[in-house]
C-alpha cells in the first residue's frame, strides 16, 4: 500500500545552482529507486529562515510530492540526515483534504505562470 507524501527540506545557501540541483536529483533519484513515484517538485529558491540554523539565515528551499510505501520514509529521512548540505527537512503524509489543497494550488501556479 502506498501513501502520498509531501517533503520540504532546505539546503545550505553556499551550494550553488548546480550543486542545489544535484542535491535534489540525488534525492528524486532515491525515491524513484526504491519504488516511489514523484508527483510534483517545487524549487522555493533562496529564502530568509525563520531563525539562523548553523549561522546561516538563508537556505534554498524544495518540495516534493510523491507517493511511497510507508517504509521508503525512514530511508528518506536518513538520506537527509547523513548529507551535510541539508540544513532542515519535514516529511508530512497527505489526507484528501492536503492532497485536494495541493492540486488545486499547483493548477493555480500554471495559471499564473500560463
Amino acid at each position: 500500500m502506498t501513501n502520498r507524501y509531501e517533503t520540504v527540506f532546505i539546503l545550505t545557501p553556499v551550494l550553488s545552482d548546480a550543486q542545489a540541483k544535484e542535491a535534489v536529483n540525488k534525492f528524486i533519484k532515491l525515491l524513484e529507486d526504491n519504488g516511489s513515484k514523484i508527483i510534483h517538485t517545487e524549487n522555493w529558491g533562496l529564502r530568509k529562515l525563520a531563525y539562523p540554523i548553523q549561522k546561516k539565515t538563508t537556505g534554498f528551499y524544495f518540495l516534493i510530492e510523491f507517493e511511497a510505501k510507508p517504509e521508503m520514509i525512514d530511508l528518506l529521512e536518513l538520506n537527509y540526515r547523513r548529507d551535510e548540505r541539508v540544513m532542515r527537512f519535514l516529511t508530512v503524509k497527505m489526507d484528501k483534504h492536503h492532497i485536494e489543497f495541493a492540486e488545486k494550488r499547483r493548477k493555480k501556479l500554471s495559471s499564473k505562470q500560463a
